[in-house]
């Protein structure tokens, strides 16, 4: 997570979305940096309400916008996916080398995950709150040079990215059957990514 107080904005770091990028990119021009433990690292919109936007309301008097990326549904659990099959990974509880990339999708489908599909959700990650609470600034993985664009005009600065924490190269295969049920169970997730800008 990233806070510019200045600008009265707040980079929300939603987990295999570029965020260690992102971050590294400009925390040198942030006000506060928040890169661990990874709970706070990654503070979802519900996390970010109850604790730090009181804490800038009531404090500081200030009123902050949100900001955050979201990557394709299929593209993020892919990613997903591969970061777990990393060699490192075998035969931990959360790696993934057991199980085709159909197994993991269908892991995550289920009411309850195993630990090694329990990556979360985005759609969860920045879901309005019942307050009234919800990002301003929602953008797409897959344009994130508009994202860059809005934070080299807000923050006056350019924004020099470079690709960090990647998940290894891996072609993955799903089956039309898959892919359809996810698109029926998880439909949170693609809507969140339409509605993105």
């Amino acid at each position: 997570m990233l806070v510019f107080f200045r600008e009265r904005l707040v980079f929300l770091s939603v987990p295999k979305t570029g965020s260690t990028a992102f971050e590294s990119a400009l925390r040198d021009r942030a006000d506060m940096v928040v890169s661990a433990p990874p709970e706070l690292k990654h503070m979802p919109l519900f996390r970010y309400n109850r604790f730090m936007r009181p804490m800038f309301e009531k404090v500081l008097d200030a009123q902050m916008e949100t900001i955050a990326v979201v990557r394709e549904p299929l593209d993020w659990l892919g990613s997903w996916y591969r970061y777990r099959r990393r060699p490192e990974m075998k035969g931990h509880r959360n790696g993934t080398h057991h199980v085709d990339f159909d197994g993991f999708l269908e892991a995550y489908m289920q009411d309850k995950r195993p630990s090694f599909a329990n990556v979360g959700s985005q759609a969860k990650f920045v879901e309005p709150r019942p307050n009234g609470t919800r990002l301003e600034h929602l953008f797409r993985y897959d344009r994130l040079d508009r994202m860059t664009a809005f934070l080299e005009d807000r923050l006056q600065t350019k924004v020099n990215m470079r690709r960090e924490n990647e998940s290894p190269a891996m072609a993955l295969t799903i089956s039309p059957e898959v892919e359809v049920r996810l698109r029926q169970v998880c439909r949170a997730e693609f809507d969140v990514y339409e509605s993105a800008g």
